[in-house]
């Protein structure tokens, strides 16, 4: 475990390391490791899928649900994160080490990484389903993370944690929403006839 950890702060202190060598390296950083850049691009992601298909049909349905699943993993994923803060709680890396911040300083638990754990849960559902969209988002969950490591503020077994929570969680949702049919085709059809979709 020991190992483990020492192999964490070596990565974060060798990525960290970059951060203050060039500035536009820095202003990149700062854009990637933000609340607002990946997410909004993962989201507008989630709307092109929901307002691709605009025929009633039920060709469209599996994007619909596809849509409902990711939201509804994510929710998980969320819960999923908040309970295992409240069972262990791992110090952020800056405060084991001294790093060049490019992020605000998070107070919360670094493990697991509630970013990969959303992000992955997200992209994950999706890809199940549209391969290429998937897969673009997942490269998108994949710089996120990362970028939280190079900015100092999660290790990278914090990222990884969370990143399987949220492929497993992507998982179960789309296990239950099965199980739940016709529930999620019931509620497609209702915001269809409310025109929502």
């Amino acid at each position: 475990m020991e190992g483990l950890k020492n192999l964490d702060l070596e990565m974060v202190t060798l990525l960290n390391r970059l951060v203050g060598w060039q500035n536009w390296l820095d202003v990149i950083g700062e854009a990637l490791v933000s609340d607002y850049l990946i997410p909004v691009m993962l989201i507008l992601g989630l709307m092109w899928l929901w307002f691709s298909t605009d025929e009633p049909s039920s060709s469209g349905l599996p994007a619909k649900k596809t849509v409902i699943a990711a939201i509804l993993a994510m929710a998980f994923a969320n819960l999923a994160v908040l309970v295992l803060n409240e069972v262990y709680f791992r110090p952020r890396p800056f405060t084991e080490v001294e790093l060049n911040l490019l992020f605000y300083r998070p107070t919360d638990s670094s493990f697991p990484s509630n970013p990969a754990a959303l992000s992955f849960a997200l992209s994950f559902s999706v890809l199940r389903q549209q391969r290429r969209l998937g897969l673009a988002l997942m490269a998108l969950a994949s710089v996120w993370s990362l970028s939280r490591v190079f900015a100092g503020v999660f290790y990278l077994t914090d990222v990884a944690a969370g990143a399987a929570i949220g492929v497993a969680i992507a998982l179960g949702a789309a296990w239950l929403l099965r199980w739940l049919e016709p529930l999620p085709t019931a509620v497609v059809r209702l915001i269809r006839t409310l025109h929502l979709a």
